[in-house]
Order: structure tokens, then sequence, then C-alpha cells
């Protein structure tokens, strides 16, 4: 059987946050139920006990949410046992965690380091940038209290990324963002374009994200990073790291680059299951985790559906110099998809703009780094 990767919402739309952009609580509130409270243990143990059964060689475990951590501790300490207890066949284990850091402490911290949890804490840049749109449920601020658990993590060795929501706010100041992330010591940067709702044109919101901003933001944070690339202590950021392994023939880890959809297992703190974290509504459900298996769930019709609909890309695309590197971007920003519509995704001008900036040098640090 194949590697197996499964991505968890063990405490559903629950969050400590409302953050002016959250896509999952637009996906949610599209659903029949919006929220699924927190994972029952009969749930957890079928997950993991399926996962080895199902995979060999790789069983990668996500925990997103809503917010993860609010499904607590002991939660997380329970799935660490039942893989110890179900990996019979003694295959790779790899935990993952999104969180955006207010529940962190000490305990947490220590508990993440010794079980090898990779961390993607959510922040959005200094201050000012960080506390327009990532609020708590009070309409407060999180900066001070994001910044704090990224020290406590320091302090207790875990690995962590650094994940940005590429809002326009975070696009018109990225120079002074990633000055700010050097200074704070984080070298492990993932930036992420800002979404709208799923089913409203595009750009209507204050936060929402043009083209325009994004293409300058792209060639105005690659050619900070490319510089950086001489120093002893250079900067990862996960779009520029998977364009170069593109480029020299491998294939991306991130799937929004691959070209087309594949069926990873998102699973709801209820077992429902769905085949990618943008599309987890009633219409995209391909089963439940309690009474399916995942083999079963990937062939059904539904599952089968969303790959099927993620190749329709514009004509034009195919026609496009920086296709076999763009490939038409995540699907997610090609909706309405179909075959009556032009699938063009709504950050082209964006690529096609960053790409003529940025190739040749992209080509140059492949040849530098990987030969």
């Amino acid at each position: 059987m194949p590697p197996i990767s499964l991505l968890i919402k063990p405490a559903s739309s629950t969050c400590n946050m409302k953050c002016k952009y959250c896509f999952y609580h637009d996906v949610t509130n599209s659903r029949a139920i919006a929220n699924y409270g927190i994972m029952s243990d009969e749930t957890i143990e079928t997950i993991v006990k399926k996962a080895f059964q199902y995979a060999d060689h790789v069983a990668s475990f996500g925990f997103q949410g809503g917010e993860p951590t609010m499904a607590g501790l002991d939660f997380f300490k329970r799935v660490v046992a039942l893989q110890k207890k179900y990996n019979v066949k003694n295959i790779k284990v790899t935990n993952a965690i999104q969180t955006n850091g207010l529940n962190m402490n000490d305990e947490w911290a220590k508990f993440l380091h010794d079980n090898d949890f990779l961390v993607g804490l959510s922040l959005d840049g200094s201050k000012l940038i960080h506390d327009k749109y990532r609020l708590d449920h009070l309409g407060n601020g999180t900066f001070d209290r994001v910044l704090n658990a990224a020290k406590i993590m320091d302090k207790h060795k875990v690995e962590y990324n650094i994940l940005s929501t590429v809002n326009i706010d975070v696009a018109n100041n990225i120079e002074k963002i990633y000055y700010f992330f050097k200074k704070q010591g984080f070298h492990y940067l993932q930036f992420i374009p800002c979404l709208d709702e799923l089913k409203k044109e595009h750009g209507q919101n204050d936060y929402s994200l043009t083209p325009e901003a994004y293409g300058e933001f792209l060639k105005k944070l690659f050619s900070l990073w490319y510089v950086d690339l001489s120093t002893n202590k250079p900067m990862s950021i996960r779009y520029f790291d998977n364009l170069v392994m593109m480029l020299f023939g491998y294939p991306p880890e991130s799937c929004g680059m691959s070209g087309m959809c594949s069926c990873y297992y998102m699973i709801e703190a209820d077992g429902s299951t769905y085949p990618c974290d943008f599309y987890v509504t009633d219409e995209w459900r391909i089963g439940n985790v309690l009474t399916d298996e995942f083999e079963q769930m990937s062939q059904t019709e539904t599952a089968k559906r969303f790959v099927e609909i993620s190749k329709q890309v514009a004509p034009n695309c195919k026609e496009c110099e920086h296709y076999h590197i763009c490939r038409g971007g995540c699907r997610r920003n090609r909706e309405p998809i179909g075959i009556d519509h032009n699938n063009e995704n709504y950050l082209c001008p964006a690529f096609k703009m960053f790409f003529d900036f940025a190739k040749e040098d992209l080509i140059k640090v492949g040849k530098k780094f990987l030969r």
C-alpha cells in the first residue's frame, strides 16, 4: 500500500481567535453542521488504527483547525500513544500541527519537542500588520501572545515554521515584515495567499489580495531572499524552494503547485472525510472514517470527480511559457471551475509578472545548490 497523509481537525472549527479573513469560517458556514465539536477518543483511535493498516513506508499526521490545540494536550498525548500501539509495521511517522499559538506554554512546547512535532505558527508580520486582522473573540490583537509562543518554543527547541497569510497589508509591507522576521531569528517561512469567500467575487474585502499587489509582493520578497542566499544564514521560503526544485525536475511538495488535485484525507472531528482542506463542504464529503476504509473513500465518484475537475485549465494556460512551472496554480483560485468557465487562476497576472522577473535567477539558484 502507498504512504498516507492525513489532515485532521480535532477541534473542528472551534477557535480561540476570530480572524477577519478566516477561510474555514466561510467554508463551515456553508455546511449543514458548521462545528462538529471535539473529536472523540473512538474517532481518533479509528483514524490511527486504519492509517497504519493502510499505509506502508510513511504515515503523516497533520493537525489543523479551527485551532487544533483546543482539543487539549491530553488528546495529543493519546495520539502519540495510539501511533506507538498500532505502528506494528514500524513505518516512519511524522506529526505536524498548525497553531495560532495562543495556548502555547512550557508543557505544550516540551511535548511538541519530545515527540518531534513540526509546528506551523501563524504570524502575519509586525504588530500593526498582524493585529489588524488576527484578533481574539474580544476584538483584541494577538501579536504579543503569538510572539511569546515563539519564544517558548525556542526555549524548548521546538521545530517550527512561520506561516503568514498574504493579505493586502502583508503584500504592501513585505520588506518591513521580512526584516522583522530576520530580526526575530525566523528562518523558515511560508507565505500563503489570502482567500476570498468560496462563491463570491474576488477582491471585495478590505483584506483582499489583488493580482497586481501579489505580483509586486513576490518580486520584492524574491529580491530579499535572493540577496540573503549569499549569506551564511539564508532564509527558507517554501514557495521559492519548491520552484527551484521544480525547475530541476523534482516534484513540488506543495499540492497547490502540482497542476492538479490529489485526493488526500481531510478528516473532520466527527470522522467525516473530504479530499481537500479548502473544500470541507457537504458537496465534497467522500465518506466517514468510522464506517469507510481509506482506499474505498479515495475511489468514490465524488473523489474521482474532485480530481478530474481540477485538471481543467484555461486554454491559454497551456500555451504560456511559464505553464511548466505555474501549472495553472491552486484550483481554489480557479473557481468557478468547469467546462463552461474560463478556469484561469485569479492570480495569473501575478505569476506572469513574477516568473518574467525571477525565472532566470531561480535557475541560477538551482545550478548552485542542486548540482
